[in-house]
């Protein structure tokens, strides 16, 4: 399979896994949900990179609905990383570009640290070192840079979700606006993918108590009504998930 296919086929999976993971957040599946994809795949390798793609939001139903955490999923997530570990590469859901590494990275932290606090033991198998930020990871709300600096906090909002904190979440309560800011823009400019992603993180800072600049809940169901996607429906129902905490 070359290049091209084997990234169609990991981001068909990819969305296959979302629609998973948002019947069960919404009550509609079943238990052992991760492991039901990978076992109804045609292409269990694409099954699992949809896993690592898809990261800690393999989770939201566990930690957003109460759902139990099903042995067989933690399996089947730990599969993913034995099969594909950290350092391989495994395309990126568009744009990867030169940050795809890093982002995968920080996708891949979320994803251990998640598994290891919900199953309350570590393994030493998997391993995802958290990476460093870069030097511009928090603009001030007064500074340029916060357009680029938004979209880059989207592409990491696998881990805006309960259970997870560090830097990158740092970095989005040190400027609210910058964020509130970057999902404006992308709803002004119809990009509603992105305004998902990044409406994800005011969401969250929202639940830790931070005070926005907006008020998220309309935003969020504005994009609610016109994002189309597995992704963007998935990325919706868990901000309206957080704010509700």
């Amino acid at each position: 399979m070359n290049q091209d296919r084997s990234r169609t086929a990991y981001q068909e999976s990819a969305a296959g896994l979302a629609r998973r993971a948002l019947g069960a957040l919404r009550g509609a599946e079943g238990t052992a949900m991760v492991a039901a994809h990978v076992e109804s795949a045609q292409d269990p390798g694409a099954a699992l990179a949809a896993i690592r793609i898809l990261g800690a939001d393999t989770f939201a139903p566990v930690v957003l609905a109460g759902a139990p955490l099903h042995p067989e999923d933690a399996a089947a997530i730990a599969l993913a990383f034995s099969a594909l570990p950290p350092g391989r590469d495994v395309p990126l859901p568009p744009p990867a570009g030169p940050e795809g590494p890093w982002l995968m990275a920080w996708r891949d932290w979320g994803t251990v640290t998640l598994l290891t606090v919900l199953t309350g033991r570590g393994d030493a198998r998997l391993t995802a070192p958290r990476p460093a930020l870069p030097a511009d990871a928090a603009p001030a709300d007064d500074a340029a840079g916060w357009a680029e600096w938004s979209v880059r906090m989207g592409q990491l909002s696998t881990l805006a979700l309960p259970g997870l904190d560090g830097p990158v979440h740092d970095a989005a309560r040190r400027s609210p606006l910058a964020l509130a800011r970057g999902a404006t823009r992308a709803v002004l400019r119809r990009d509603y993918p992105t305004a998902a992603r990044i409406a994800r993180w005011l969401a969250w800072l929202r639940s830790d108590g931070v005070r926005l600049p907006l008020d998220a809940g309309p935003l969020v169901e504005h994009i609610g009504l016109l994002a189309g996607g597995d992704r963007p429906a998935l990325d919706t129902a868990i901000s309206r998930r957080l704010i509700a905490l």
